[in-house]
């Protein structure tokens, strides 16, 4: 570390660091250090600030290309940076490799980048011939604005930016589509670039290739080539059909989880998936989740279509007097539920309207909180473990919108706390990211090629059971309110079937794959000793199919192997005779021969590697 006046400069950093840890707007200048001495390095921070910058970059490109363009907002996002925009020409994807060529010629020119500040009345009258700049301005309460010049290109920004445009070599702008204006689908329809940015060419060409990989393993193109799912008219978007195959794959999903429940102690419960309205404004879902739900009328009432399951459990749990030494009560569901998406996120199985969720409610006491916590911890990694993922933690906090007094948001949040440092089990905070009636841990998970996923969550809830009235009694027999817990391992079934079909690149493990072989005899003569094993096989709660078409043997055969099975079984007059079977196994990728039990015995050894 190098210290100038009170500021601290890390030699792989990006900038300024206050005493604070807060980086330093681009234009503070601090005595001793010039331009030069900045570095960068792809830390959370400093990429944040690089693809804002570059953002800014391709704006300025943009307005040089395109007889005057109009920009919205630009902001940083998860994978990169976007900038929405109106412009009278169409551009297409294959426009942007003019726009990168325009932005590697703009950094040649070695523009600085600049800050001054106006007030608010002032940029509304510079801005003043600029509607969508306007509507910009109308989000700022402050009175005072920033605006960053690059070049003849300004734009209304918060910052920070980095000092010059020479900061910005490393960069790739990736696709681009629609986008309403402010994501509001009754209103204008902008122009969406994205792209993303790193500090050095490495990192970017990483993740290139991690992109490339990323569309070969994209889940929609093998969920085609695999048959399991579909979308058509017939739903429209965002409402998959699932086909025999998907099912299965599916099925095999639930069982293992549903077992994996028994063992814990989990009772299943079903609820319905249409409820009075009452039920959702006394929830809290009507006031806060109302935009995202679907809402019908019957015999003149209102009801809604849930888009969570929890006041089912509740309702479920209120049917009985409930005792102390009742707690913990766990009830999971399967739980169909239905949310509003806007047509613009939904994406294949990742983002959908209609989705299964595995979710489960803990009804316990405020002193077993701690336990139930670490317990479905303990079942977030078997699962993990099991699928090969590696994960981390967040627990989100109190959002804006929320129900209940910051008090019981304090001790709930408190009491996730308590149970991750209380057994050493790192975290991440996420400010104002928790559900609507109380703070969560999300589990974040890695995949095969290093993506994050936003998978499962654990969240405490002390106030859904005060608005139902929720109460059990106590040792000294007074009447107390329950602790909820709701939890999902999966987050639910159709993204993580998504996440998992990209994670495997369609390979699923034997236990889990929706056909786990397929027989392939070469003449007539053999078919029946293939129905003969496949029934054997059924018997074992292992799909198998036979394929005997009146095609050509080299073609059944690729055609089964297209399908990724982990088993290919050809089988002819050797195989019938010794009552054995010659394998294509796809997974070792190995050619061999068993004889019929010991190729049983493994198959089962294979399935057995599915509990948790």
């Amino acid at each position: 570390m190098r210290i100038f006046k009170g500021f601290i400069l890390s030699e792989n950093i990006i900038g300024y660091l206050d005493a604070q840890g807060n980086i330093i707007d681009t234009q503070s200048a601090v005595e001793g250090c010039c331009e030069r001495e900045i570095a960068y390095d792809n830390t959370a921070e400093a990429l944040e600030i690089i693809r804002h910058s570059t953002a800014h970059l391709m704006a300025q490109a943009i307005t040089e290309l395109y007889l005057k363009p109009q920009f919205f907002v630009g902001p940083v996002v998860d994978e990169g940076f976007y900038y929405d925009f109106r412009v009278d020409e169409k551009i297409s994807e294959e426009d942007l490799k003019k726009i990168e060529k325009k932005m590697k010629e703009l950094i040649k020119k070695k523009y600085k980048i600049e800050k001054y500040e106006i007030s608010k009345a002032e940029a509304i009258e510079k801005f003043a011939q600029d509607d969508l700049k306007q509507a910009v301005l109308s989000r700022i309460p402050d009175e005072t604005v920033t605006v960053y010049k690059q070049g003849a290109f300004e734009d209304l920004c918060r910052g920070p930016h980095v000092p010059a445009l020479r900061f910005l070599n490393n960069f790739k702008l990736t696709r681009i589509a629609g986008a309403y204006l402010g994501g509001d689908e009754n209103a204008e329809m902008l122009t969406r670039i994205y792209g993303v940015a790193f500090a050095d060419r490495e990192s970017l060409k990483a993740y290139m290739t991690m992109m490339e990989e990323a569309k070969r393993r994209d889940h929609r193109k093998i969920g085609a080539e695999m048959e399991l799912f579909m979308f058509n008219e017939a739903s429209g978007a965002g409402l998959p059909f699932w086909m025999p195959k998907g099912a299965k794959l599916r099925h095999k999903l639930e069982q293992i989880l549903h077992k994996a429940h028994l063992i814990r102690g989990y009772e299943p419960v079903r609820g319905p998936e249409i409820l009075k309205a009452d039920m959702w404004r006394t929830s809290g879902h009507y006031a806060c989740y109302g935009d995202n739900m679907y809402l019908t009328e019957i015999d003149g009432q209102e009801y809604g279509i849930k888009p969570m399951n929890c006041i089912g459990h509740i309702q479920i749990f209120k049917q009985t007097q409930k005792s102390y030494r009742d707690l913990p009560i766990k009830y999971y569901e399967y739980g169909v539920v239905h949310r509003h998406e806007k047509s613009g996120v939904l994406h294949g199985l990742l983002r959908v309207r209609e989705f299964t969720q595995d979710d489960a409610h803990i009804f316990c006491t405020p002193e077993q909180i701690a336990a139930e916590v670490l317990e479905v911890v303990e079942f977030v990694d078997s699962v993990m473990k099991l699928f090969g993922f590696e994960y981390t933690m967040e627990i989100a906090t109190k959002p804006e919108k929320a129900i209940g007094e910051d008090a019981v948001w304090e001790m709930a949040t408190q009491g996730l706390k308590d149970a991750l440092e209380g057994n050493s089990l790192p975290y991440t905070l996420d400010e104002g990211g928790g559900a609507f009636y109380g703070p969560k841990i999300d589990i974040k998970i890695t995949d095969a090629i290093g993506r994050k996923w936003q998978c499962g969550t654990i969240q405490v809830d002390f106030n859904l059971p005060e608005r139902f009235e929720v109460e059990y009694v106590d040792e000294d027999n007074t009447r107390k309110r329950p602790v909820m817990i709701h939890r999902a391992i999966l987050g639910s079934f159709e993204r993580f079937v998504g996440i998992l079909t990209e994670h495997y690149a369609g390979e699923f493990p034997m236990f889990l794959a929706p056909v786990q072989v397929i027989f392939v005899p070469i003449t007539d003569d053999h078919v029946a000793y293939a129905k003969a094993l496949r029934l054997k096989l059924l018997a074992e709660d292992i799909d198998a199919e036979i394929y005997d078409k009146n095609d050509s043997l080299n073609k059944r055969i690729r055609t089964a192997e297209k399908q990724r099975v982990p088993y290919v079984v050809i089988l002819g007059d050797e195989e019938v005779t010794h009552r054995s079977v010659a394998i294509r196994d796809r997974r070792k990728k190995e050619q061999y021969n068993l004889n019929e039990d010991d190729f049983m015995l493994q198959l089962k050894q294979q399935i057995q590697k599915g509990k948790i």
